[in-house]
Order: C-alpha cells, then sequence, then structure tokens
C-alpha cells in the first residue's frame, strides 16, 4: 500500500506540472499575445509546455470588433476638437482617450499614419457606387463626388484644420494620397480607357491630360476659390463641356 502511494503521488505530481504553469510560463504567454496582436497575425497563444489555450477564441484569435474600432476614431475626432496638433498626437494619448491598450491599436493599424488616414477617411463622405450606365454617367458621378469632398472640406472647419496640417506631414500625406486619392483617380482612368475603347473620347490627346481636364475645374472651384460654390448640376456642367472637345469624331 505504501509503494502504491508512494507511486500515486509521483504520477500526480507529474502530471499537474502540465495542467498548472507556473507565473514565469504566464508570463510568456502574455508577452507571445502581445507580439502576435501587435504584428496583426491574430495567432493564438501558447504557454511554455507548447499547450494550446483552453478557449476556442483565443486558439482563433481576438475577432476585430467594429464598436472598438469605432471608439478608436471618435476619440481621434475627439482630440482633433479639443485642438490637439498632430505632432502631439501619439498612439498613447489616442489609447488613453478611447479607454483600449496601446496593442488594441496596433493590432488595427501600423501605426499612428494609417489610423489617421482612416479617420480623415471616416470625415468624408462615402464614395456611392458608379452607375455603370454610360462612360457619361460614370465621369459625372465621380466629379459630382469630388464636389461633394470639396464642399466637406470647406464647411468642416475641423476637416479643413486637418488637411492643413497633414500638409506638414509628407510620410501622412503620401499615405493618404496612396490609399485615398490615387485609387480614385485610378477609377477615373479605368472609366476614360473605356470611353476611349468603345470610341466615344479622342485617342490622340494626352491620357494624363485628358483625366485632369475633368478635375481640374471642379477643384478649382471647390479648392481655389473659397467664395464660390458649385452648385447642383455642376458636374455635369463640366463634363459635358469637356466630352464637347474631346469627343472622338464620328
Amino acid at each position: 500500500m505504501r509503494e502504491q502511494h508512494e507511486r500515486g503521488r509521483r504520477e500526480g505530481a507529474g502530471s499537474g506540472a502540465g495542467r498548472a504553469p507556473g507565473p514565469a510560463a504566464e508570463v510568456a504567454r502574455g508577452r507571445g499575445a502581445s507580439r502576435t496582436g501587435a504584428s496583426g497575425t491574430g495567432a493564438s497563444a501558447t504557454g511554455a509546455s507548447g499547450a494550446k489555450s483552453s478557449s476556442p477564441a483565443q486558439r482563433r484569435g481576438r475577432p476585430r470588433s467594429e464598436a472598438v474600432e469605432r471608439s478608436i476614431v471618435e476619440a481621434v475626432v475627439r482630440l482633433f476638437e479639443e485642438g490637439l496638433p498632430l505632432s502631439e498626437l501619439s498612439i498613447e494619448r489616442i489609447a488613453r482617450t478611447a479607454g483600449v491598450g496601446k496593442a488594441t491599436i496596433y493590432r488595427r493599424w501600423k501605426g499612428k499614419e494609417a489610423l489617421l488616414v482612416d479617420v480623415v477617411r471616416s470625415m468624408e463622405p462615402v464614395d456611392p457606387p458608379l452607375p455603370g450606365t454610360s462612360v457619361r454617367d460614370d465621369l459625372v458621378a465621380m466629379i459630382e463626388m469630388l464636389r461633394q469632398r470639396g464642399l466637406a472640406k470647406r464647411s468642416s472647419a475641423l476637416l479643413h484644420n486637418v488637411f492643413a496640417q497633414m500638409h506638414g506631414y509628407p510620410k501622412l500625406w503620401d499615405m493618404y494620397h496612396r490609399t485615398s486619392v490615387l485609387p480614385r483617380r485610378q477609377l477615373m482612368d479605368e472609366v476614360l480607357r473605356r470611353g476611349i475603347q468603345n470610341g466615344e473620347i479622342r485617342a490622340d490627346i494626352d491620357f494624363d491630360l485628358l483625366g485632369d481636364l475633368f478635375v481640374g475645374p471642379m477643384l478649382v472651384r471647390t479648392v481655389l476659390w473659397s467664395d464660390g460654390t458649385p452648385g447642383e448640376g455642376s458636374a455635369e456642367q463640366i463634363v459635358d463641356a469637356v466630352l464637347a472637345g474631346v469627343r472622338a469624331p464620328r
């Protein structure tokens, strides 16, 4: 009986070590989860012994929460409304204002620049899908989107102030152009190429100039002319006037 008791005690001690990791294993697991969360991989954390967490949700990684992301974006807007300049905006301050940890932000954005780009884009009017009924209709829809964004920047002192500060941060300004402006220009290029291919638009005009002919007038009226407000129907007027000059001969 004594030998069986000793054998059972030794076996219980050996199996219990795998079930109850000590503080060092818990710290290692926490550090692994932090590194995983910061890189955005979403891999599940493991203990020092290699055993996976018992929670299925943890094994799959933490799901993205729209409510958390919204609170982070709103925190940045709130800081801007309080007059905080870009130079003093930090991930630490954003996290404190949103009531989340820094790792929560880094799981969703690579850094402050990427977060600010999403914040600025959230403050602009949402681009509706193109009608796709004709080249003219698509061009009118795109120029109208440009009018709406221009008027939003003009009417929103907050958005205007943010854009004015962004010019002083080349990395942030470049990221905004790459993720917001460039895709819109590429979409317009696709519409213009379709017009050239189907014979609606002349093919002998410099392609970059062709896009500027449609976009330029609305940019001038919404950005450079602070006193003039392009009204309803101005997008149609611009597109029809330019198309009259660049239309392919029949």
